[in-house]
């Protein structure tokens, strides 16, 4: 075994005689309320020192031979191509904190994985900071933010960091396709890692479309030959990433608790391979009330859909499942859409993350919440963790409120002209922000920022501290200076609690420039709507 000195304490990969000690250092961490028993029964760890899909590393004092501390690489969080590893849990017995195990550990996870990875990640618990400093400190960048991911006491999130290996950026394929919905989150997590963002918005992809109804059921062995010979989705034109796939084979996808949805023509029988129109792979986690889907298998791209809804709407809330997480290529846009519209959040973007033909493709990671949005007391390490996990946290309250941002639109004059896809791109790059009573919306003479239109409450509108007007639901506040770009002529103040949607002047310029279709609609109704408070505050002051 490889050791590394360190004082009088060296790093070596784990042993059988380690296992009781192990046990206790974890034990010793996480105490009787931690979840994941298998990492307190000795037989599941004795597994983890002899599987070869595990790097399981303990920190021995040389003087003494006591066990201090431990620490994991799994390597078989992606496909087996994929050379893609997770930096598990580390811990440090208490009688050695600030003796630098921590450190020790973590320089030889470093030293042995990237002899056998392209790719590392962390998933560091946001209760505190700690670990993301010590992830940052050794290279890792944040990608990455999964609201209320894992369930412990409560449910957690998480704050995710990568880190490269060898030639894994060199591999990288380039010029992924990305929906506008996951634009912030790709360009700061590329930047974070080095790369000069080269992501292509695609706006115009459509969605996969529900054309006509399939049986859907867990699949039997009846299927496995029909699937197996299903190209898309397995060979060519892979969507879908994961740690397993189809031909695995049977006996492997069932120790790792794999499932496949089916669906099939009602018309044909099911055992004829002509009637099975597709499937999609998820592994459903018992303690973590989760679902990862990790393959997406079609011959009709009009399958995809209604798989997805049967496992949201059907398998999910059978299972008590809270969380769903999918892994989507980056050159996927029709998929990413359809997710979209499907109630998942793109959480992080993870470049070069699987193989995939002779290319390392990046990934985009969504995720969908089937329980209310609350995320607690978080904290992170590092200003670029922060930002990341501003835009995931504000994409999921802005799905909060989406329903009533829909309801709005059909009341507000700006929107009207717009069709489906250009409402959607619109409530996509929306902002949303609550204000208390009496706080004020912007001042007179404030720098123009945003135009807000009214969710829910009623603003007054001052002029030198005369009252002038009031805003309600659906109306519009800032568009004069939003044309003009002169400073606001007037004050905003809230009356009591109101929720607003705000277009920042930023984006506002962007739609003009990539969307003359949306920005010439937005800018005729904005003048319509200014010339209509025009001649009411005219008649007001003639009356």
């Amino acid at each position: 075994m490889t050791k590394t000195e360190f004082q009088n304490v060296i790093a070596r990969e784990a042993n059988e005689e380690d296992v009781t000690a192990i046990k206790k250092i974890f034990h010793e961490n996480y105490s009787d309320d931690y979840p994941y028993i298998g990492f307190m029964d000795e037989q599941g760890l004795k597994h983890s020192v002899y599987n070869d899909d595990t790097i399981m590393l303990v920190a021995e004092d040389t003087d003494t031979g006591e066990i201090l501390g431990t620490a994991s690489v799994v390597l078989s969080s992606g496909a087996y191509s994929d050379l893609l590893g997770e930096f598990g849990r580390l811990a440090v017995s208490s009688r050695a904190k600030g003796r630098g195990i921590g450190k020790l550990l973590m320089e030889k996870r470093l030293e042995l994985a990237g002899q056998r990875l392209h790719v590392g990640i962390v998933e560091n618990r946001c209760v505190h900071p700690f670990s993301q400093k010590i992830s940052a400190s050794y290279g890792f960048v944040p990608v990455g933010f999964l609201p209320m991911k894992h369930e412990f006491i409560n449910r957690e999130s998480i704050a995710l960091f990568y880190k490269p290996f060898g030639p894994a950026l060199r591999l990288r394929k380039n010029n992924p396709r990305i929906i506008p919905e996951a634009r912030v989150l790709a360009q700061t997590a590329l930047t974070n890692t080095g790369i000069e963002p080269d992501i292509i918005i695609d706006s115009s992809s459509p969605s996969y479309q529900e054309d006509q109804e399939y049986q859907i059921k867990e699949w039997s062995s009846n299927e496995l030959p029909a699937l197996l010979r299903i190209e898309r989705g397995r060979i060519k034109n892979c969507e879908v990433f994961g740690p397993v796939k189809l031909q695995y084979g049977f006996f492997r996808l069932s120790t790792k608790k794999a499932h496949y949805l089916v669906a099939s023509e009602d018309i044909i029988t099911n055992t004829s391979e002509s009637s099975v129109a597709g499937a999609i792979g998820y592994i459903h986690d018992d303690i973590e009330k989760s679902i990862r889907i990790f393959e997406l298998i079609t011959s009709r791209e009009d399958s995809i859909r209604p798989l997805f809804n049967h496992l949201i709407k059907n398998v999910a809330p059978e299972l008590g499942v809270q969380y769903i997480e999918i892994d989507v290529n980056s050159h996927s846009p029709s998929l990413q859409r359809t997710l979209i519209e499907l109630k998942f959040i793109p959480t992080a973007y993870i470049p070069a993350m699987v193989f995939d033909g002779v290319e390392r493709v990046d990934v985009i990671k969504m995720s969908r919440l089937l329980v209310p949005f609350n995320v607690g007391n978080v904290e992170f390490g590092t200003e670029s963790m922060q930002v990341i996990a501003d835009k995931v946290i504000n994409s999921f309250m802005k799905e909060e409120v989406l329903p009533q941002v829909y309801e709005t639109m059909e009341k507000v004059s700006l929107f009207e002209g717009f069709n489906g896809e250009q409402e959607r791109l619109l409530a996509s790059i929306l902002s949303y922000k609550e204000f208390k009573g009496g706080e004020f919306i912007y001042q007179q003479n404030d720098l123009p920022h945003a135009l807000y239109f009214v969710l829910d409450g009623m603003a007054e509108v001052y002029q030198d501290e005369v009252l002038v007007g009031q805003v309600s639901q659906g109306e519009i506040l800032g568009e004069i200076s939003a044309m003009t770009g002169n400073n606001h002529s007037v004050t905003a103040r809230a009356t009591g609690k109101v929720k607003t949607a705000f277009l920042t002047l930023s984006a506002l310029e962007s739609i003009m420039r990539k969307r003359p279709d949306m920005g010439a609609i937005l800018y005729k109704n904005l003048a319509l709507g200014l010339g209509q408070k025009l001649m009411r505050s005219n008649l007001t002051d003639n009356s």
